[in-house]
């Protein structure tokens, strides 16, 4: 089990430091917006990261996947500065829509509600 806590709190500090390096380290004009990264999950060998992002503006996601995955290595290599690892891990993004899904779920549940209680 202690190999799982530790796991988790090298991603949840990977998480964070993902999080500074993107706001405050990239000067590209495409990462902007309303966007969080939900999860950073390394993996036990530290090899590798999946990086859960949630990009609000519908628009800008395509752009902003693509300047994340141009400026991965330059990421990475201040990723290497901010956390004391052994191995730097490969970072791959992906986009999280589970927000928005759950916001469309709501929306229909509530005009569902309104329909059963008589309006129209």
């Amino acid at each position: 089990m202690a190999a799982f806590d530790r796991i988790d709190r090298i991603s949840e500090e990977v998480r964070r430091e993902l999080d500074k390096i993107i706001r405050d380290g990239l000067n590209d004009p495409r990462i902007g917006g309303t966007w969080s990264i939900l999860r950073a999950d390394v993996t036990r060998d530290l090899r590798y990261c999946k990086v859960r992002i949630s990009i609000l503006e519908e628009d800008r996601r395509k752009e902003m996947m693509e300047a994340l995955k141009k400026a991965s290595g330059f990421i990475r290599r201040e990723l290497g500065k901010a956390v004391d690892l052994r191995y730097v891990p490969e970072l791959i993004f992906e986009l999280d829509t589970n927000i928005e899904y759950a916001a469309k779920i709501d929306r229909i549940l509530k005009e569902t509600e309104g329909k059963t209680h008589g309006e129209h």
